[in-house]
């Protein structure tokens, strides 16, 4: 089935004319919101190795860790390029010449052909942003920005320890050096309506972002989250709820973003909510049975009237 939506692995088979896949890497990086700089509790959904890096190989070098990575991906993918991507907590909270050893010790490793690098709005020193910019000027590179929500009250829900100001600011820093900015976001944090959270779509659109991964609110073990969760306090979506709402979103979407990811699941042995979750292509195939059904596709609702 034709994808209705923008999908990033189709732009790196245009790109790269094969088949390239991700391999996550924890490059030994803390966090501002864990090593007491803002906080030491972190987000209420991260756990003790950062948000959405379970499965990485920690402990071993950055091609140690590529080179496990690529015997996986052409064994499970038939992968024959790979993309190095910095995952785990902050990746540019470092100093900048650790972070230009780091970055391009990665670009290295055989048959790696660019870097995505994950980071918080509020890491992105002038230096680091000049240091990326260079590094763009050859390989293939993408900045991955926890914006997470637009909302202020969401923000300070999820203990995040800035505002969207600071993602604007970022956005906008990061795109007058011309890299490629993909926003995170979470959709069914507490307090956010639906009418809300796809109110975001017209957000990232005005803001020109160059791509965009969805996240559902997960329900993680050891995380302040899984606490509020215990004692009620918060609540996941259904599946069907949660597919209906990517649709929408995408078809809100300007149609130029790219989209990184529409779900994610936080693995067997660490999720408590929801489990439906956990069977990630079913999910994908709803969404993809739900945008058929309906005739759309990314872009449909959108109109450039957003934009300005």
């Amino acid at each position: 089935m034709t994808k209705r939506y923008n999908a990033f692995s189709d732009e790196l088979k245009r790109v790269f004319n094969c088949k390239v896949q991700r391999i996550s890497l924890d490059g030994g990086f803390t966090c501002p919101n864990r090593d007491g700089s803002l906080d030491s509790k972190g987000c209420i959904f991260c756990g003790g190795h950062g948000s959405g890096s379970h499965g990485i190989m920690r402990g071993l070098s950055i091609a140690a860790q590529i080179e496990d990575g690529k015997e996986v991906m052409r064994r499970k993918y038939k992968a024959e390029k790979f993309i190095a991507y910095f995952q785990a907590y902050s990746n540019t909270y470092a100093a900048v010449e650790h972070l230009s050893e780091i970055f391009h010790q990665a670009l290295t490793v055989p048959d790696v052909v660019g870097l995505i690098i994950a980071t918080r709005p509020d890491c992105l020193p002038e230096d680091v942003l000049e240091l990326l910019r260079d590094i763009n000027k050859k390989p293939y590179l993408w900045l991955e920005l926890g914006v997470q929500s637009i909302y202020d009250r969401s923000l300070k829900i999820i203990n995040r320890h800035h505002d969207h100001s600071c993602s604007l600011n970022a956005i906008k820093r990061a795109k007058a050096r011309g890299l490629r900015v993909c926003s995170h976001l979470i959709l069914g944090l507490p307090g956010e309506s639906r009418d809300e959270m796809l109110a975001m779509a017209g957000e990232m659109n005005r803001l020109g972002v160059d791509g965009v991964k969805l996240h559902l609110l997960h329900v993680m073990k050891k995380t302040i989250l899984a606490d509020m969760y215990g004692r009620g306090e918060v609540s996941v979506m259904g599946r069907d709820e949660y597919a209906g709402l990517v649709c929408d979103f995408l078809e809100l979407l300007d149609p130029r973003i790219l989209i990184h990811r529409l779900t994610g699941d936080g693995g067997h042995d660490n999720l408590i909510a929801p489990l439906w979750s956990l069977k990630k292509f079913e999910i994908l195939n709803l969404i993809d049975a739900e945008m058929e059904r309906r005739g759309t596709s990314q872009g449909s609702r959108f109109v450039t009237s957003q934009l300005l």
